[in-house]
């Protein structure tokens, strides 16, 4: 049987829907807490008959941070994707190092313990190296830790070394770092959360940059490599490396709005940053923009996907289509 972790989420939940076309049904694992109206509407973006998909998932209640509660959940398990984590590029640490690196220990640990055949784990692009010398950043791009490091982007680094302890003990593991990834989530966060605010009008934009990718190729992707020879590697998941401007001017096509067209520099948005962080604490609420988000948006960099392209050879979804998909989608509803 194959167990997901962080199914109500971005991944997760699309992975579900692939896993499903192939597996009569599959485990997932959710808190006591989670609403699965999310994952209701991920898998509205597919079928007109959610319900039909959801009554095929085996639904059991456990955290990653309580490791006696993920034993009883494997039961019977033989595969994992481990797609629980905490995206955030805010100061939030205790809840981004708990449930990202600890969450990924009792993980390892219990995969180990159990004999898993094979665990797939979600990192991120953020985990990846950053040489100056190289146009593009791959697999093999050398980690340095420097205050440019958001704490998000730290913990999931952490994530994957937890990972690697485990296959130096003789875990059957791969590793996938996602870019950006786009798609539809039913919550209204992360990248959801930049649909969201295109669709209600943006006039500005940042002049950075990253590596995007459509969440429909990530499933695909991990897929793929879970049923391959592949073992004991990792694989940036980049459909393409875009400008923030590209994305956000598709969006706004998506959506019939007017394009982003006011450029905002990069100690202006620091600035702005700071000052609804400061907003936030003192009247209580999640800030759109934080100086980790800030600092993010002004970033430009760019990502190889050769190691996968070549391994299983995957093509990937281009940006514009999946950002068209998406505001159809959201349109319609």
């Amino acid at each position: 049987m194959i167990l997901v972790t962080g199914a109500t989420g971005l991944v997760g939940g699309n992975l579900l829907w692939h896993l499903l076309q192939q597996n009569e049904r599959v485990i997932a694992i959710r808190r006591a807490s989670s609403n699965l109206e999310s994952l209701r509407t991920i898998f509205r973006f597919y079928t007109s008959e959610p319900d039909k998909f959801l009554t095929r998932i085996d639904w059991r209640v456990a955290d990653v941070l309580d490791i006696n509660s993920i034993r009883e959940a494997i039961c019977e398990v033989t595969i994992i994707y481990h797609c629980a984590a905490i995206v955030s590029f805010s100061n939030n640490a205790n809840t981004i190092l708990n449930t990202n690196i600890i969450g990924t220990k009792n993980i390892v640990q219990v995969a180990l313990e159990a004999n898993i055949h094979k665990l797939c784990f979600v990192s991120s692009i953020a985990a990846c190296g950053k040489e100056k010398i190289k146009a593009e950043i791959d697999e093999n791009s050398h980690w340095t830790d420097n205050t440019n490091r958001s704490l998000y982007s730290k913990s999931k680094y952490d994530s994957e070394q937890e990972v690697w302890k485990g296959i130096q003990q003789g875990l059957n593991a791969v590793i996938v770092n996602p870019g950006v990834v786009l798609g539809v989530s039913g919550n209204n966060n992360g990248s959801s959360q930049l649909f969201s605010q295109v669709r209600k009008g943006l006039l500005f934009y940042t002049h950075g940059g990253s590596g995007y990718v459509d969440v429909r190729d990530v499933a695909k992707a991990m897929i793929m490599l879970v049923n391959s020879n592949a073992s004991g590697e990792r694989y940036i998941l980049v459909g393409e490396n875009c400008t923030n401007k590209s994305v956000l001017s598709w969006m706004a096509n998506g959506f019939e709005k007017r394009r982003p067209f006011i450029p905002i520099g990069r100690k202006t948005l620091w600035l702005v940053g700071f000052i609804s962080e400061l907003l936030g604490k003192i009247f209580c609420f999640r800030p759109l923009i934080d100086r980790g988000t800030a600092r993010s948006a002004s970033n430009r960099e760019y990502y190889s996907n050769k190691k996968i392209r070549e391994a299983i050879n995957f093509q990937f979804t281009t940006i514009e289509k999946c950002i068209n998909d998406v505001c159809k989608f959201q349109l319609k509803k």
